[in-house]
């Protein structure tokens, strides 16, 4: 199978598991903001539930993940199959225990650990029920770490489905916790969902162990901060750490500024409520492919494969350009429509659609760059290049802050509580532009025309179907209807034509990316395929 192949079929699984996955979550989200709406009770939650999945990202699914992978796939090629296991066993036991001791500082240290993501000045909004649900919230990052490091594991072995589906347990664990004839046995909702946050946390890990043990693993306890492999994935998490998580610390500052006494009340749910829109995007496909060609890229730089590996991040950057660039425009265009049909029910209001909406249209902005950090960061670290990413990350992140600062205190008229999201996409594309530029400097024809070109044409039948899509939106007049049925016809029905729309374009325009989504859907194995990677 070529490797065009392996990242098309390994990337549809993750893509099926995914999209099941992104739809629980959506009720999962639904019934939170069902349950607490906007209210400081809810930014209450949001900011316990972000502070754990902040670690979780930058040293679970972040760093640790992506440092874990190169070094495991090399101890796959040159060592044997019972240094290997050792080599897993020592580095499970090592994690657990300092994934404990930050577990227990966290949940210690709380009142300090909420008080550094807040910047509220104001003294009638009290965190008090903030820090209580982060200590029951705070040991999900223990479960959650060791999660992402059987996931690690489990994709040099190109099992993909398991791991990306472990999320599914997640969303079912709060899903379940949301349910009356369950949080009324709790103090209220938001510690019945904390509840459902840590149960879930355990199940993404549990689920993971059987096909381990299939694998190979015993778990042989064993502590070691000596072993050559641990200090090589410790040496490379900290570079990682900055750059695979930039857009995590982004979401950090986002966090930070969104607490602000400036800022309407609410503003932290919406800018959660809206990430997770976008994720509904970004994790169908974009983070599929990210999962896929991170393991491939490790195996062709230990094999010194660099034109390969060239081809292999410039085919992904291509494919990933022509779902999120329209993705992007629709979202932006269909904010509010889309707010409105998903979430607005129960202590979710109109104001808090607004709210939302305004958020989703900046963070929709730098969707396509956001998914594309995702792949042009692993690309540096498989050429041992780990410098670079820190340094463009950390210029990023300061962008980021700068730009935060200027949105909240000289265009917050204008930008409102949108100011972070908006921060936060620009500084995505600084991020992923310098890095693409400086890769192309450094290592040769990547056959940059050619994804220009993509990046054009995607952009112009993009453009056709947002037309389009605003001339729907306008005519359809969907604010009239109230019935929520007709909403969600009206809705369905703007996002289908918006679709085929943006396919015929594609296909008028000889877009090849329409080739390899079609391949995806149907599964082709024709020389189409080959043929285009070898382009």
């Amino acid at each position: 199978m070529t490797e065009k192949k392996q990242i098309l079929k390994s990337a549809s699984i993750i893509t099926l598991v995914t999209i099941v996955s992104r739809i629980l979550g959506y009720v999962r989200d639904q019934r939170i903001v069902l349950l607490l709406g906007t209210t400081l009770a809810a930014d209450s939650f949001v900011l316990a539930y972000r502070i754990p999945n902040l670690f979780r990202r930058l040293v679970g699914e972040g760093s640790m993940t992506a440092s874990v992978i190169p070094v495991f796939t090399t101890y796959m090629r040159e060592k044997t199959k019972e240094e290997v296991w050792d080599f897993a066993n020592r580095l499970f036991w090592t994690l657990a225990l300092v994934l404990a001791v930050i577990t227990v500082l966290g949940m210690v240290f709380s009142p300090a650990v909420v008080q550094t993501f807040t910047s509220s000045s104001d003294k009638s909004v009290h965190w008090d029920e903030a820090v209580a649900l982060n200590r029951v919230i705070f040991p999900y990052l223990f479960f959650i770490g060791l999660a992402a490091l059987a996931m690690g594991i489990l994709n040099c072995f190109n099992v993909f489905g398991l791991p990306a589906a472990t999320p599914v347990f997640l969303n079912l664990s709060i899903i379940l916790f949301s349910v009356g004839v369950v949080w009324r046995y709790f103090k209220d909702p938001a510690i019945s969902l904390a509840v459902g946050v840590l149960v879930g946390g355990a199940l993404q890990f549990l689920v993971q162990v059987p096909k381990l043990v299939q694998k190979g693993m015993r778990f042989d306890f064993g502590i070691s901060f000596s072993h050559p492999g641990i200090r090589n994935v410790a040496r490379l998490m900290v570079p990682r750490f900055f750059g695979i998580g930039i857009a995590q610390i982004n979401f950090f500052v986002d966090t930070y500024f969104a607490n602000s006494a400036k800022m309407p009340r609410g503003s932290l749910t919406a800018l959660y409520v809206a990430d997770r829109v976008m994720e509904l995007v970004l994790g169908g496909y974009a983070i599929a492919v990210a999962t896929a060609i991170l393991p491939m890229m490790s195996h062709q730089a230990a094999a010194k494969d660099y034109e390969s590996l060239k081809k292999t991040l410039t085919f992904s950057v291509r494919i990933v350009a022509f779902i999120t660039i329209p993705a992007a425009l629709g979202l932006m265009i269909l904010r509010e429509p889309i707010i409105r049909v998903l979430f607005q029910h129960g202590q979710f209001v109109a104001e808090s659609t607004r709210l939302t909406a305004r958020a989703l249209l900046y963070y929709a902005i730098g969707l396509p760059a956001l998914a594309s950090v995702k792949l042009v960061v692993p690309a540096f670290y498989s050429t041992r290049d780990t410098k670079t990413p820190v340094v463009v990350a950390s210029i990023s992140l300061v962008i980021n802050i700068i730009l935060n600062i200027v949105f909240l205190q000289f265009f917050f008229k204008r930008v409102q509580n949108g100011g972070p999201a908006l921060a936060t996409a620009i500084a995505c594309f600084f991020d992923f532009f310098a890095l693409f530029i400086i890769f192309r400097m450094r290592h040769g024809s990547m056959g940059t025309l050619k994804v220009l070109a993509c990046f054009l044409k995607v952009s112009l039948c993009a453009g056709i179907m947002g037309v389009g899509c605003w001339f729907g939106v306008r005519y359809t007049a969907f604010t009239v209807h109230s019935r929520f049925m007709v909403q969600v016809l009206v809705l369905a029905g703007l996002i289908t034509g918006a679709t085929v729309v943006y396919l015929a374009m594609a296909w008028l325009f000889r877009c090849h990316e329409i080739e390899e989504v079609y391949g995806i859907a149907v599964r082709r194995r024709g020389s189409a395929e080959g043929d285009y990677l070898e382009s």
